[in-house]
């Protein structure tokens, strides 16, 4: 049963998903469960003076209002990178929508009466911070407390979290012929996965919890609440359900520790489901403003790149200064740069706390860059391919010191986009085109282990961490166990989503479940076929070194082949059993590299698209979108194509309509389907393509390197350049809106 790889066999969950039967948390019941619900205040910043809980605890059905008193003194804190976000708010709100109080109902019906009965008493405070100016302004009210900070912070007494500074070369002696200096936008966003964060903690009877979670990160959260919780990781046990999306959103704990103290303190199971408008003030994607100063020689030639990125975080680290320290590391994008400054700072502010969002900051740093790229292409004079190509970093390059080289043929790429969209050919009045490339970084470090069970009856079972979150790790999981050890798909079973049953991962993220999941289940299948030969050679009583077991199938000394779920039932005989294979993929880092650790793949792609434009209204179509990545190899097409496209909306959401809109008060204004705009399906371009360059050049199993996030790397300025193509409009800041597109127009007659 060899030959899976490379084919798109029905992928493994998708009827469930399309029929609708597939369980999330939210599906989850239990009989004498308690239902929660937050209670928040519609303001960013406010000073909490009393909490009176007495005419919500008076509605039928109430059992408790948990405040910051029910809980352990000190507030017990979380998050990834800093302890810093409490379960509840305490003496002040920091932005909107943090939860005050939670009401624990026998329905939901009733802890909501009784959340909007819950007085707080509290008093709205001046001043907030909402802006990058405002976060750099020493004059603006702290964030946090320095006390959360830790001591020795220097940045402690600044809305500063953290400046990172990566530069090489001459910077002071570097000389060009041509400068373009710009600073450009990109708002907030929200990851809008369909299904909202949900949470379920179950006591058990021996002091232990049981969570349901939609988090991606199982063993993580399962850490969190262990240290949370004071208890041993055994008497914590996470399952994760397939999530319905997740985009980075879900991969951190959030109101997990809070349920579970819900739970362990009545005895009974705690279930928390945030509506569509609570998941604005829960996750986002960080904002950014980011000054690009690039010096290009006459040819085109870059000499020097300069960027100062301010990320606007939120009010919690959560994941975001790790965004902006990688993304920022790779500012200067897949180019060689002999001249390279980068200085880019995570700023709190009194919002949502960001979280990771599909491109880990790469989307922000890629749209500053390729814009500026393609300013000083139109005042040289340059084709905007031209002087891509003309810098592009070559294959075994190392562009960046200290980093890993340039992994693939990247001009494959850039010239396969420029045919597909038919790069240089005549145009309409009205038309243009524009082409962008985006580089973002694999994992840096990564642990995942697999085990594989090969049954007697030649069906396989597959225990792995991974999440699948709709990117089709499953599939691709069964797809390498066919490939080695000839099972047909239909008698897989990938098992996940449970910290008791599988073996642990380190994470779902960054593109990796293909490389780091997929070589551990790669080589768990190398465990089981020489445990496989060794009793094959035993049964026939021959050298195990003389039995070949490779890509399903058993080659004994005399020539006899069979395949191998034909072989196992022989070799194990009467008594039955299986044969059980571990497998382990891991990546240590490096302390002493700016990231902790070299990049393991990259991911790279071009975009290109044509757009249509009314001057009289600025109303902007997109009528053709083309996407190339370098995958390496290409597991599953199908499911990469998929990945690539539905990246590539996502992409053109964020470019063309996605925003979070704050009133002066720091309140988001549109949380929710209605005044929240994404792309619907009258909103996709006329065409879509997509298409891979596949060499085998990666680091996992076939050559393979991870995709998912790459298709929106270079969305923004792809469609930037085109708008500026077809009606000579310059926009620097998202989104691109008709409005910001007449408004430039105007400003130029």
């Amino acid at each position: 049963m060899s030959g899976m790889i490379g084919d798109s066999p029905p992928r493994v969950g998708g009827p469930e998903r399309v029929r609708g039967t597939l369980e999330y948390v939210a599906d989850i019941r239990f009989g004498d469960a308690l239902h929660v619900k937050l209670v928040t205040l519609d303001v960013a910043r406010a000073r909490i003076d009393s909490i009176d809980t007495s005419r919500a605890e008076s509605v039928d059905g109430v059992v408790s209002v948990f405040t910051p008193e029910d809980l352990p003194s000190p507030m017990p804190r979380f998050g990834p990178q800093f302890h810093d976000r409490p379960l509840l708010a305490t003496g002040e709100t920091k932005y909107h929508g943090e939860p005050v109080a939670a009401v624990v109902a026998e329905t939901p019906e009733a802890a909501a009466r009784a959340a909007a009965l819950v007085s707080v008493g509290h008093l709205p405070l001046d001043g907030g911070v909402f802006t990058v100016e405002a976060a750099l302004d020493p004059s603006s009210p702290l964030v946090q407390d320095p006390s959360i900070r830790g001591p020795g912070d220097p940045r402690a007494e600044s809305n500063v979290l953290s400046e990172h500074r990566f530069e090489w070369g001459d910077m002071e002696s570097a000389r060009a012929d041509h400068v373009v200096d710009q600073t450009y936008n990109f708002p907030m966003v929200t990851q809008f996965a369909i299904e909202p964060h949900a949470f379920v903690a179950v006591p058990d009877d021996g002091g232990g919890v049981e969570v349901w979670s939609s988090v991606q990160h199982p063993f993580l959260l399962q850490k969190v609440l262990s240290q949370i919780l004071d208890l041993p990781l055994s008497r914590v046990r996470v399952h994760a359900p397939d999530p319905g999306g997740g985009f980075g959103g879900k991969q951190n704990p959030k109101h997990e520790a809070l349920v579970a103290f819900i739970a362990l303190h009545h005895g009974r199971p705690a279930r928390l489901v945030l509506s569509l408008g609570e998941t604005f003030q829960t996750v986002r994607r960080t904002s950014a403003r980011i000054r690009a100063r690039s010096g290009f020689l006459s040819d085109g030639t870059i000499v020097f790149q300069e960027f100062v990125s301010d990320f606007l975080i939120g009010a919690y680290v959560d994941i975001a200064d790790r965004v902006t320290g990688k993304s920022n590391y790779l500012a200067a994008g897949p180019y060689r740069v002999p001249n390279v400054r980068i200085v880019a700072r995570a700023l709190l502010s009194h919002t949502t706390p960001s979280t990771a969002m599909r491109g880990f900051g790469a989307p922000q740093l890629s749209w500053a860059r390729e814009a500026n790229i393609d300013q000083a292409a139109r005042e040289l004079g340059l084709d905007p391919l031209q002087i891509r190509l003309t810098n592009l970093a070559r294959h075994g390059e190392q562009f960046v010191p200290n980093e890993t080289p340039a992994d693939g043929q990247w001009e494959e790429v850039l010239r396969r986009t420029a045919d597909l969209i038919d790069w240089g050919a005549p145009l309409p009045e009205g038309r243009g085109r524009g082409l962008a490339v985006g580089l973002k970084s694999g994992p840096t470090t990564g642990l995942s282990y697999a085990t594989v069970r090969l049954l007697a009856d030649g069906s396989s079972l597959i225990f792995a961490g991974t999440s699948d979150m709709g990117q089709g790790a499953r599939t691709i999981f069964a797809q390498i166990v066919a490939e080695e050890l000839g099972v047909t798909h239909d008698r897989i079973t990938v098992v996940m989503g449970d910290t008791t049953r599988v073996p642990y991962d380190q994470q779902t993220s960054a593109s990796r479940s293909s490389v780091l999941m997929g070589t551990a289940v790669y080589n768990a299948c190398q465990d089981i076929r020489s445990r496989l030969a060794v009793l094959v050679a035993g049964k026939h009583g021959a050298d195990p070194e003389s039995v070949t077991v490779e890509k399903g199938t058993v080659t004994l000394p005399d020539g006899t082949t069979t395949p191998i779920p034909e072989a196992i039932g022989v070799t194990l005989g009467r008594l039955g059993g299986e044969i059980i294979g571990n497998g382990e993929m891991r990546v240590e880092g490096d302390p002493d590299h700016p990231l902790g650790g070299r990049a393991v793949f990259f991911e790279l792609h071009c975009a290109a698209c044509e757009v249509e434009i009314d001057t009289e209204t600025g109303e902007i179509e997109v009528t053709r979108y083309v996407t190339v990545g370098d995958v390496g190899k290409a597991l599953n097409p199908l499911q990469v194509a998929g990945q690539d496209e539905g990246a590539a909306i996502m992409g053109l959401g964020h470019t063309l309509m996605e925003r979070m809109i704050l009133d002066g008060s720091g309140r988001i204004l549109n949380m929710g389907a209605v005044d929240y705009r994404i792309l619907t399906h009258m909103d996709v371009p006329e065409v879509m393509i997509s298409d891979s360059i596949e060499n085998a050049d990666g680091p996992g199993p076939y050559g393979i390197k991870g995709v998912s996030e790459g298709g929106l790397l270079a969305t923004s300025p792809a469609v930037a350049a085109a708008v500026t193509s077809a009606s000579g409009a310059v926009i620097r800041d998202l989104p691109i809106t008709p409005e910001r597109i007449w408004r430039a127009l105007q400003s130029r007659l």
